[in-house]
């Protein structure tokens, strides 16, 4: 039980790097050390506050296309008669459960 809200916990802090929201978290971040620590600001910082959002910019531009792409196959299982509807749901679940479904398949496609 644990492990899966470790899981679940790590999976929802991705999706919020995503949201347009971690952007203003960034500049609250680079005013706060402005405000309290202006002689360590110095151009390390600005190219440490570049690369956190540039790693955002990047997440949440693989996070749209993901969703995309999801929204392409759950179209295309709804319209297929023989896809099964569990399926149109995996993307709530975490990594690991994919993984375990994508190698139970695998299993079955062997046998």
């Amino acid at each position: 039980m644990r492990k899966r809200l470790v899981r679940h916990g790590l999976t929802r802090l991705g999706e919020l790097a995503a949201h347009p929201a971690a952007f203003g978290v960034i500049a609250i971040y680079a005013v706060a050390w402005l405000l309290f620590s202006p002689r360590t600001f110095s151009w390390s910082a600005i190219a440490s506050l570049a690369t956190w959002s540039m790693t955002l910019l990047m997440t949440r531009t693989e996070h749209r296309d993901t969703q995309a792409i999801q929204a392409k196959l759950d179209e295309l299982l709804r319209t297929h008669g023989e896809a099964r509807d569990e399926l149109t749901a995996i993307d709530e679940k975490d990594v690991e459960e994919i993984a375990a479904h994508r190698a139970k398949e695998r299993e079955d496609d062997i046998r």
